[in-house]
This record gives C-alpha cells, structure tokens and sequence, in this order.
C-alpha cells in the first residue's frame, strides 16, 4: 500500500515545473509500460503499402515486432513486409554487416520491394556498425531506396522517436516535381483522414489530396510529395519532415493538430487556405460558430469540475487550457512532456490554478490520491469500475484521434459533460 499523501508531496505544482526533467514519476514501473522506438518504426512502415522493414537486432527485438506485425492485415500475416536479421554473439564481437548483406539479397529475390527501412536496435547501436553506409551501398548495388533508421532506445522514453525518424527517412525517396496545387498530410497516425472535418472542408473547396503520411501511401506518392503546395502536419512527428522539405522544396506547412479551442482551429484554417492561396470557405464561419456555442454550453455545465489529466489524444497544455477556460479545476496533470511552444497554454493555466504534475502512466499510484484529492474526473486510460467506486468519472476521448477541425470541440465538450453528469450521479448515489 501506497500513502496517497506521500506520494503528493513527491510532485511538484506546475508553477515549479520549468522542464520534464523536474516532473518526477511517482514509481519507477510505468503503466501500461512504455514502447520502443522499434515499435514506432513498424507502425510508419505499416502504411507504406509497397516498403518492407528489417529490423536488425536480438532475437527478443525480432519478435517483438513480428508479433505485433502478425496481427496487423497491412503487413500481410508471417510472411508480410516484417522481416528480421537476428544477431549472435559472433556478430556482436566481430559486426553485422556481412550478415546484413546477405540477407538483405535474400528479401530483394523473395519480396522484391519498392523500398525498405533498414531499422537498428539497441545492440547495433552500441557495436556501432555504419547501417547508414551499409543503406547508401545496398541502395547503389540494387536500384531501390533502402533507408537507415535507428531505433536505440536508451536514448529516448518511448516510441515517438521511431515514428519521426521513419517519417523524415522518407525524404530521400522525394522528386523535385513542379506544384500541382495538392497539399500534403503529414503525422495522422489514427483513422482515416477522409473522415475528417478537414477533409471535408478541402475537398469541398476543390483541394486535391497527395502523400498521406503514414496512415497510408505507396513509395511512388512519396516520391512525388514535393509536387504539393503545402504540408498540412497533425503531429509533431512530422514536423522536422515538413522542415526538411520547406528547406529543400520550399513547400510551407501549417499545423494542424488535434486542437480543442476553437480561436485555435480557426488560426489554423486561416493560414491554411492563405497558403493555398485561396478564399476562406463560407462553411467555416458556421461551424465555428457551433463550436463556440458547445465551448459556453460546457462552461455552464463544467465550472468548478475537478479533475486528474491522463493520456488523451489531444495535446496536453492546449486541451487544460481549454478545459481551464471552461472553468473545470485540474488538481494532478500527467504529462510526457513540456516544451518552449507550451509556455503561453502553461502561463494561462497557473493564472487561474497550479496543478500537481507527474509523468504519464502512473494509474496504479494514483490510486491512493483519489482518496485525497476527491476529483470528480478522470481524464485518460484507468479502470472504470475503480474509479467508481471512488466516485469518480472516466472521460472517454480516444475518439478524438481521427478527428481534425472544429468537430473536435463539441466532441471534446460532450464528452466532459457527460462523464460530469456521471460523477454528480455517483456522488449523489453515494451520500443517499
């Protein structure tokens, strides 16, 4: 048993908190656990339709991946687009790329590929073989993309940066094509984009759609992603992608991510379509307008709602702002991370409150400080029956992962206003 005092008083107030480096985990085991940056690899290369990946490690790394590959139709089954060069103690000692090589002319006689992700591990990484020479020759010796990508996972805390690097790998394959007026997606990593709001709103505005990156494409609609006007990127993965390509290809992009605060989705819009050099749809006024009026129907229902903030699909600082701004009080903020674009959502958030900080996936200690602090909601992934017990509401947001636009607000609003009602029903359940 844990002290659900003790284990406030090990985390810091937001006030104090500058960098991740001081927001402390309350144990040293996190729930569910994290993920390596192999796993964010295989997931970018699951919607590269025609590529194939080989991860280059331990016997453990191979089938990790593998297994979570074979249940993924995208990489078609045992013998799908996952592949491996497991290491020994020989190669450890003397180095892999003897190995490597040959079995890399193995997958081109059986697979014959479009393109593929060589991915390194921990152990390849420490041995320090040249996996980015040992791409540029294989490239050379057969005539088709192979890129290098490193997956060490002593350098990072979960999978993100395996999701990056593949993403921004794909820049090698990109042809200096002159603009067909297409924008781009870069980072959508849930659902389908079609599905969207956004979507919706270019195709209606005549907007073609090209790369969709890496929630499905082939290695040709990379190569001709430079023929776009504009990148639009709805995760930070993409990011340094879309930077390398305003750099070489001068195509701006604009981000679009997951934002809850309806000023904040209009901005968006507005650099959007003054990048594509377009009139602002008419459509839009309207559906902000319905967005404003979900924000003030939630500030009337949610004022003076406590609550714990877990793992959403919305950017951390953005959505508690907003929640702040509909007057709900935050007592405990899980979050991964904390950076220099957070300052203005973080300065708004302790000009009306100062909320304990912790690292994400702490649900099995924060536990014993439902007893302390009584919030009303919980935010993220927990046991619903356990939080009921408590008295306590779980918001349910995931699916707001495949959303993009002001459809993200009334979803966002509706779904607080319903877990509300909940926990104003179980305490009153409770004191009857």
């Amino acid at each position: 048993m844990m002290d659900g005092k003790e284990l406030i008083g090990r985390m810091k107030p937001l006030s104090q908190v500058e960098s991740m480096k001081q927001v402390a985990p309350l144990t040293n085991a996190m729930f569910p656990g994290t993920h390596c940056p192999l796993m964010g690899a295989a997931m970018a290369v699951r919607g590269i339709r025609d590529s194939l990946i080989i991860i280059i490690g331990t016997d453990e790394c191979a089938y990790y991946t593998k297994h979570m590959t074979l249940h993924s139709d995208d990489f078609g089954g045992l013998g799908g687009r996952c592949v491996s060069v497991v290491l020994d103690g020989h190669d450890v000692t003397f180095g892999c790329l003897k190995k490597v090589e040959a079995a890399f002319g193995e997958v081109m006689a059986e697979y014959h590929p479009q393109a593929v992700f060589l991915v390194t591990t921990c152990v390849v990484e420490i041995i320090g073989d040249d996996m980015d020479a040992a791409a540029d020759a294989l490239t050379e010796r057969y005539g088709i993309p192979v890129m290098a990508v490193h997956t060490e996972h002593f350098k990072c805390e979960n999978h993100l940066p395996g999701l990056e690097r593949t993403i921004t790998a794909c820049f090698s394959l990109m042809d200096n094509l002159p603009c067909d007026g297409s924008v781009n997606l870069l980072g959508q990593r849930m659902g389908r984009f079609e599905d969207t709001e956004l979507s919706g709103v270019l195709q209606r505005a005549g907007v073609k759609i090209g790369l969709q990156l890496p929630c499905g494409c082939t290695v040709a609609d990379v190569k001709r992603a430079a023929a776009a006007k504009v990148n639009i990127v709805v995760n930070e993965i993409a990011l340094p992608l879309a930077q390398k390509m305003q750099t070489n290809f001068g195509i701006p992009y604009v981000f679009f991510d997951r934002f809850s605060a309806p000023e904040r989705i209009a901005a968006c819009y507005a650099q959007l379509f003054q990048a594509l050099e377009l009139p602002l749809p008419a459509e839009l006024a309207a559906l902000e307008q319905q967005a404003r009026d979900m924000q003030a129907k939630g500030t009337a229902a949610l004022t003076g709602v406590t609550y714990i903030y877990g793992n959403t699909p919305f950017r951390t600082f953005e959505f508690n702002r907003f929640m702040v701004d509909m007057g709900m009080v935050p007592l405990v903020l899980q979050t991964s991370a904390l950076t220099l674009e957070d300052a203005a959502d973080k300065a708004a958030i302790l000009a009306k409150c100062d909320p304990y900080v912790t690292k994400t996936a702490n649900i099995a200690p924060l536990q014993y400080v439902y007893d302390v602090l009584h919030p009303m909601l919980y935010l993220g992934h927990e046991y619903a029956n356990r939080l009921r017990q408590k008295g306590i509401a779980l918001v349910r947001t995931d699916g707001a992962s495949s959303m993009l636009g002001f459809e993200v607000t009334g979803y966002a609003v509706q779904a607080l206003m319903t877990a509300a009602q909940e926990a104003r029903a179980l305490r009153k359940g409770g004191a009857d």
